[in-house]
């Protein structure tokens, strides 16, 4: 792990990976009490990729992505409180806890939103990188999705078009190994080199660490730099791993428990931590101070969603379109 970044911007890196965790491993609590419905997808040991790729991007940029998409979100920027709101069912949700974990929609911060459909995003993606290209705009769009959506029909059409159109994108694959229980050498010809179909669309692709978020921003920080160029969409596959199951409602009895360790996987947020103190770039007095804003920044979002009040019986008749 070697960097050039200063102080500052490794304990922002540090700050928003943990502040993710920390949001998710809430998210797994409410859902146990029963607060938090329908399926519930976390990002816990992928939060490299969220940190480390959005931080590349100019605030305008475009942000999409699947139905894990809690990490997505608040890396964007997007208010911890309203995002839980939202995965509570509340009305001071980003949706007015209409579309729930895997509906999150930012756009004054354009975050584009999860997608349930596996992708599903990636031709809206192409559709905002065309218009982007189209009204001449220095915007690129970053489309986030997993190997399982590799498999899809949309993945080649959206890329041969991004290719043919030459559109300022780029696809970003989170390769955690499984689709749902699957694991991705069972469901994919060259299951853990997925990068390499992009060259069938004249993309150049390329495969990363998706554990080390200082590897990450910088392979995304090159990859943008290009595309703004004029020199059309990029491929970048991280590889990463899940450690929990596909959802809340998964037990995970497919793989064995100490499979990450096997694996030689390496937690991206003490990973960072230890090269901090490594290299003396902060103290574990400073950790500590961090970690406790973060504790009371996630508790303050819970309470805020408990607190606040669900969709009246009006919203029904809102936001529906004939």
């Amino acid at each position: 792990m070697e960097s050039t970044l200063d102080k500052r911007q490794m304990t922002e890196f540090y700050k928003r990976m943990l502040l993710i965790r920390r949001f998710e491993e809430a998210c797994g609590r409410l859902y146990m009490q029963g607060k938090v419905r329908g399926f519930l997808h976390l990002y816990i040991g992928e939060e490299a990729i969220a940190v480390g790729a959005i931080s590349a991007l100019q605030p305008d940029d475009y942000v999409i992505g699947h139905y894990r998409d809690h990490g997505h979100a608040l890396a964007k920027g997007m208010d911890p409180k309203v995002a839980m709101a939202e995965l509570c069912g509340k009305s001071t949700g980003s949706s007015g806890g209409k579309g729930g974990s895997m509906h999150l929609f930012d756009s004054a911060r354009n975050f584009m939103g999860g997608h349930a459909i596996v992708g599903g995003q990636m031709p809206i993606a192409a559709g905002l990188a065309l218009a982007s290209k189209y009204k001449k705009e220095d915007r690129v769009t970053v489309c986030f999705f997993g190997d399982g959506a590799v498999n899809q029909g949309e993945f080649h059409e959206t890329l041969n078009l991004a290719s043919v159109w030459k559109l300022p994108i780029l696809f970003l694959l989170e390769n955690n190994l499984y689709g749902m229980g699957t694991h991705v050498d069972r469901s994919r010809a060259g299951g853990r080199h997925i990068y390499e179909a992009a060259n069938a669309y004249d993309i150049p692709g390329v495969q990363i660490d998706g554990m080390d978020v200082l590897g990450v921003n910088e392979c995304v920080s090159e990859a943008v730099k290009s595309i703004r160029k004029g020199k059309g969409p990029r491929f970048v596959e991280a590889m990463c791993y899940r450690y929990r199951g596909h959802s809340m409602a998964d037990p995970t009895m497919y793989r064995e428990r100490n499979e990450a360790q096997e694996l030689g996987i390496k937690d991206p947020i003490d990973s960072l931590k230890k090269f901090m103190v490594q290299f003396n770039v902060a103290s574990e007095e400073e950790f500590t101070e961090i970690d406790s804003a973060v504790e009371a920044q996630i508790s303050d979002a819970v309470q805020f969603a408990e607190d606040s009040p669900a969709p009246g019986m009006d919203a029904v008749h809102t936001n529906v379109y004939a």
